[in-house]
């Protein structure tokens, strides 16, 4: 196995980066990149913190976060499985990045920044949903923002696809892991319906 160990072996592996992917990055949302992140439901939110990494699946009926103003973006914190590491890693170090995606597009649009948590009513109340509200708001201060190079996606083909047959289950995963030990076949059986009355 060789491994690459410093910056100067593997710097000359590459060319220079072309323009575009130089002046593609912005410090505030520009109207073109405020326009692409209204459309995404869907976002992956990659937190740091002393355990590691973690990164996250975030989802709405509509748009995923909430712009406050071009330096500033809003998120709520909707009902999960109270693991709460994403929220834990934030409390203790701030730096965030996020993958937003919309269906069809082959574009990733990437926001990093900073974050912080807030229970403030009026913030909370932004995201209401049949008369509930999210716990807390994720606010997070814009450091950059760039759209990612398609060919990732290109590449997999992901929106002209469905591999999801014959994969396991959730429950299956879980009786395997437990060597049987965990009800798997209940739980896939019950989740629909709880996951149902319990999305906000």
């Amino acid at each position: 196995m060789t491994w690459i160990t410093s910056l100067d072996q593997l710097e000359p592996m590459f060319g220079a980066p072309p323009e575009a992917a130089i002046v593609k990055v912005t410090r505030r949302l520009t109207p073109a990149y405020a326009r692409w992140i209204e459309a995404s439901r869907f976002c992956m939110l990659a937190t740091v913190g002393p355990e590691g990494t973690d990164c996250t699946p975030r989802g709405d009926n509509g748009p995923v976060v909430q712009q406050m103003d071009p330096g500033t973006l809003l998120m709520p914190d909707w009902r999960g499985n109270n693991r709460v590491d994403s929220l834990r890693n934030i409390v203790r170090d701030g730096r965030v990045s996020l993958s937003f995606l919309v269906p069809g597009s082959n574009t990733v649009l990437r926001v990093n920044g900073s974050a912080r948590l807030s229970t403030d009513p009026a913030l909370c109340a932004r995201f209401e949903q049949a008369g509930k509200h999210p716990h807390l708001v994720i606010v997070i201060a814009v450091g950059e923002v760039y759209a990612q190079c398609a060919r990732a996606l290109l590449r997999s083909g992901i929106w002209a696809r469905d591999d999801s047959a014959g994969l396991p289950t959730v429950g299956e995963i879980l009786t395997e892991i437990t060597q049987g030990a965990f009800d798997g076949a209940e739980y896939d059986q019950v989740w629909p319906a709880r996951a149902a009355q319990t999305m906000w």
